[in-house]
């Protein structure tokens, strides 16, 4: 499904200008070769990855920019398009220790206001040897209110062997999204599929080829960090990608793809095609790169501690709690423990998250999940993926865990709390209610399960009875692995009504289509 030329947006052309400016030195056969870890000596810096803003609040955002060589990072932003009366802001030096990314902080910025930002790369031995500037633009969180609150979520991209793909213009999700102009992406979590090599081309059921853009790096699962640092640079080849990252903040968080399939800390890998078979040192280095190819307030690119998990705070109406559940994760196991301290997030991520949420004055706590809950997700013919393990009755395993956070929600009395999630491949929304549950201690809540974006498509998975799930809506394919020339790719949006408060939330899939609409009032405990 090639797509038309995108219309540029209303008070969008100067982004539109840098961003294609940046495609044009990015045309991918060259763009492949400027991955090789070879740099030209001579010349000017260029940012020929784009620009991306991450983890914008009301009155702070992150920029991150990648340089072809050596440079220092210098970011300007203003109010307006033309760049009268700049703010100057000195960054890093991009060098071989980041592979030559680099984020610089933003803050004291006005709240709920469109800012537009531009990057320059000059020569650190010459300052006034720069490379073209790339543009961008964000809108800060509202500070009051009645100004309202829109954003997409989805995940699980270039996955099952589905990547970049000319024939259907590319990773078209993100040219849909974009033109929804929405205030922030949430990433859900498989960024990449470091597990999942891409070859030159592959037959159809019907017949009909489908081809890949492919590079060294993706032509093998991912082992060394410069193998992880390509997989996380495969998409930026994509134009529609470029163009998303300079007109819309992301909000990224990480699941099993970006290290390999199913992981948790001391696993042993038995997969064949694995050279290096200790999972944490996989992590570590997957970690790096997933910081430095993502712009996250509270993990820094330069190796330093930090974590995935934090809070977002999008003013009054909003507060993003991003988890992250395969860092401190248990064994995947048959999941039948009667006692399970750790579970999927660990006892200290844990009570941070009981201690936020208690804390949050934000009308909705939207809480990023890597994972469903009730849904059942094997890993193997006897484990568990994710936290349900298909047993209906009393918690065990991971679901006691879950089961102590929901009681505390309903006895806190914290209200606004929705789920979303993506992982499975198709998209659904669930609502829990005690009424229907084994486990009885707890508000009824929503979920929501919206992916893949760019892989993959995949059957429904079977439901847990432990926390009264019923599957209000499904769309999922009948056979598995259905590529993205075969079926939509799916996102989901969440409208906040700043006069209301009302929370509205659409399955959407690509070509348009709202699948699915719930809409959720606010103030309550449960829904």
């Amino acid at each position: 499904m090639p797509l038309s030329p995108p219309s540029p947006l209303p008070g969008r052309r100067s982004v539109l200008r840098g961003t294609l400016a940046a495609s044009a030195a990015l045309a991918l056969p060259s763009a492949v070769a400027a991955a090789a870890p070879a740099f030209a000596l001579s010349g000017r810096p260029q940012a020929q990855w784009g620009v991306q803003a991450g983890d914008v609040t009301t009155h702070s955002g992150l920029v991150w920019v990648r340089s072809d060589r050596p440079a220092r990072m210098i970011v300007e932003t203003s109010a307006t398009e033309s760049f009268r009366r700049p703010r100057r802001w000195h960054g890093p030096l991009l060098g071989a220790d980041t592979d030559f990314t680099g984020t610089v902080p933003l803050r004291g910025l006005p709240s709920g206001e469109q800012i537009h930002y531009r990057v320059t790369l000059a020569d650190p031995d010459d300052y006034r040897r720069t490379g073209e500037p790339v543009q961008g633009t964000f809108r800060t969180a509202p500070s009051k209110r009645r100004q309202g609150v829109r954003f997409l979520w989805s995940g699980d991209i270039v996955g099952q062997g589905w990547g970049i793909n000319p024939d259907i213009g590319g990773l078209y999700a993100y040219e849909e999204m974009r033109r929804l102009d929405p205030d922030f992406f949430l990433c859900s979590g498989d960024t990449i599929y470091a597990d999942g090599p891409l070859s030159a081309s592959v037959t159809l059921p019907d017949g009909r080829v489908w081809r890949n853009v492919t590079t060294e790096e993706k032509s093998k699962v991912a082992e060394t960090l410069a193998e992880y640092r390509g997989n996380f640079r495969y998409s930026l080849l994509d134009e529609n990608v470029r163009r998303f990252n300079a007109q819309v903040p992301t909000i990224a968080q990480w699941d099993d793809h970006e290290v390999v399939n199913n992981w948790y800390p001391g696993e042993i890998l038995t997969d064949a095609r694995y050279t290096v078979k200790d999972v944490d040192t996989l992590a570590s280095r997957a970690r790096k790169a997933f910081s430095e190819y993502f712009p996250i307030s509270t993990l820094p690119a330069t190796g330093e501690e930090g974590r995935v998990h934090r809070v977002v705070r999008h003013g009054p109406l909003l507060d993003v709690f991003v988890l992250d559940m395969r860092t401190y994760r248990n064994a995947n196991s048959p999941g039948r423990q009667t006692d399970d301290t750790t579970g999927i997030l660990g006892a200290e991520q844990l009570a941070w998250l009981k201690r936020e949420l208690a804390r949050s004055r934000a009308v909705w706590k939207v809480i990023a999940a890597d994972m469903p809950l009730g849904l059942v997700v094997p890993d193997g013919a006897t484990d568990i993926e994710a936290v349900a393990q298909g047993d209906p009755g009393a918690p065990l395993g991971r679901e006691l865990q879950i089961a102590e956070l929901l009681r505390f929600v309903k006895h806190r009395r914290i209200t606004g709390t929705v789920w979303l999630t993506a992982d499975v491949h198709y998209t659904s929304a669930q609502h829990y209610d005690p009424s229907r549950a084994a486990f009885k201690d707890f508000a009824p809540f929503w979920e929501f399960v919206s992916g893949p974006l760019a892989a993959g498509g995949f059957q429904a998975n079977a439901l847990d009875g432990t926390f009264g799930p019923d599957r209000v809506f499904v769309k999922a394919p009948t056979r598995a692995n259905v590529s993205p020339m075969e079926s939509p790719q799916y996102f989901g949006e969440v409208d906040i009504d700043g006069d209301s408060g009302e929370l509205t939330v659409r399955l959407r899939a690509t070509g348009g289509a709202v699948l699915f609409t719930k809409v959720l009032q606010p103030g309550r405990v449960g829904q």
